[in-house]
Parts: structure tokens; sequence; C-alpha cells
């Protein structure tokens, strides 16, 4: 199968160097500035289990017609609507189309543009690019869950290509399921860090234990509405994850916050509160946090100065 990787960030250069040294064929479509990187030193991959780096192909366009098997979306969802004009060309009627973007939104919109042809899909894997613009892979932890959004069975041809050392494959019939109780957790998290501006361990130390269970609970209770409860080992993660005393874990949207990168608020909160007010779930927490992340856009200094004379 021909592969388009659209993203050779953290995530589509980690599982894109793991298919290309099982003998696939992939591509990456990527920014011009990335595609000149690549091109000068090659992508460089450091793991648990090794340092490489390989030449590889980055295009910054798909000439008409020129049509790939499968194409995987390993962007933010920031960008999806940019980069659909740009990787158009290459989704053909045959063409299966995998996305690695958190939520739900991006199903929506890639379905509308090519209904039948999206498979349901998440990873899970802690890596980063580094400011030489390697992919850095920090744990072993490598793992994919793909799933049909029809009733029909994946393409063998797919499931083949997909299963490769140093990813953990795993077929579900539920992935609905499985991407609503991520999304579940995520914004639980995001809400809360973004909200309260600091980690796990420090929320807890400040006596945040009530507002950890409420973001979780607002979560889950969007999640039950729609009709896919988080299971309670699903819970169970949520709440030893944002409930370990001393945690230094904070969520990847206040990271980005931090950072001032464009950030998934709108993806996953912003998207989550929407959904929640037409179920009439009450999320009181998670639309301050909203409200909070919004406000931090118009203004990132945050105020102004303070006349204490008129005060």
């Amino acid at each position: 199968m021909r592969i388009l990787i659209v993203g050779a960030g953290a995530t589509g250069g980690a599982f894109g160097t793991r298919l290309q040294e099982a003998g696939r064929d992939v591509t990456y479509l990527v920014r011009s500035e990335r595609q000149r990187l690549l091109q000068r030193d090659g992508l460089r991959f450091l793991a648990p289990d090794g340092d490489r780096t390989h030449a590889v192909t980055a295009v910054t366009g798909i000439s008409e017609g020129d049509h790939y098997d499968l194409v995987v979306i390993a962007v933010k969802a920031p960008a999806l609507k940019a980069i659909l004009g740009t990787a158009g060309p290459a989704i053909g009627k045959k063409t299966q189309i995998l996305p690695f973007l958190n939520g739900l939104d991006h199903i929506d919109v890639l379905e509308d543009a090519f209904p039948g042809q999206v498979i349901g899909g998440l990873v899970k894997i802690v890596a980063m690019v580094d400011e030489f613009g390697a992919i850095r892979q920090m744990t072993p932890l490598s793992t994919m869950t793909i799933g049909a959004l029809t009733a029909d069975p994946l393409p063998p041809s797919l499931v083949e290509t997909l299963d490769v050392p140093g990813i953990d494959l795993t077929i579900t019939t539920t992935i609905m399921q499985q991407l609503w109780e991520k999304w579940a957790f995520i914004s639980a998290a995001g809400a809360l860090t973004c909200l309260l501006r600091n980690n796990v361990g420090a929320i807890l130390e400040a006596g945040g234990r009530p507002q950890i269970l409420q973001a979780i609970a607002e979560a889950e209770n969007v999640a039950a509405a729609a009709g896919y409860p988080v299971s309670e080992p699903g819970h169970q993660q949520s709440l030893q994850m944002l409930s370990a005393p001393g945690s230094s874990f904070t969520s990847s949207l206040y990271r980005d916050l931090q950072r001032g990168q464009a950030v998934e608020a709108e993806h996953l909160l912003g998207s989550l509160a929407a959904r929640a007010r037409t179920l009439n779930v009450d999320t009181p927490l998670l639309d301050l946090a909203v409200t909070q992340v919004r406000a931090h856009h118009i203004n990132p200094t945050g105020g102004g100065i303070f006349d204490s004379a008129s005060a």
C-alpha cells in the first residue's frame, strides 16, 4: 500500500519511522520548512530501542489524481481544515483515511467530505519533536488502535500493512467507545490543568480533589448522555492519573497554552461543552475552562495595569 502521512511531527514521525523500517512505502506531506529540514538531515528517530536517521520522501503538495491507498492524518485539530485542501488530491474513491486526532469533530468533518472512507483510530505514545527537529520517544509505549466506523470489517491488507515491529496494533469493534473514553479523559485533564494552571500534584496539595472529581464527572456525564458511558476501567484510569499525590502530570492543552502554541481547546473542550448543551448536561467547570482559554487567546498577557489611585 502507498501510505501518505500528513504531518511529520511526534506522532506522524514516530509511527512513520516504524512503518518505513518494516519496508512500507511511506511519504510525508509537510510544510515547506519541514520539508527542507527532512531533505537536508533525514528524519532522526530516538527511541528506547535505538537512535537512527532515515532518508524520507517528503512533499509539500500532491498532484491531481496521484491517489494513495492510505492517508494517515497526524496533525493537530486546528490544522485539519487547511490540510484537507492540500491532501485532497491524494484521496481517491478507494483511499482509506485514518486520522489520529483527539476528540470527535474531525470524524464528522472527514465523513462529510469522504463518506465511507474514514477509519476510527487512536494512538498512545510519549514523544516530542526536539529543537533540532528530531523525534524523541521517551517510553516504550507505542500503541495503535483502529476500528471500522461501519459494520464492515477492516480490509486485511490494511491490518497487515500496519502490523509492524514497534507498533502494538489492536483491532477493535468498539472504536467509537474508545474514542469517547479518550476524549472524556483528555477533556477532564485539560479543563482542570488549564483552569487551575498547574500540575495534578500541586492541585491536590492545594485542596483541589473536589474539582478533580468534578472535572472527571462532567466529561463522563457527557459521554454517557451521548450513548458511550465510560467503562469502569476507563474511569479508574482517569481517577488514578488525575489524583496521584505528587504527580507532575499536566495536559498537552496546558503545555501548549504555556508555550503560546495553537491549542486544540475548541476541538476538545469547546466541542464537548457544546455537545453537553445539546444533551442537556450541566458542565459548569468545563464551561469555565473554555471561557478561560478563550480569554487567554484574546489577551495572552492577562489583564491591564492596576490603577491604585482610581481604585
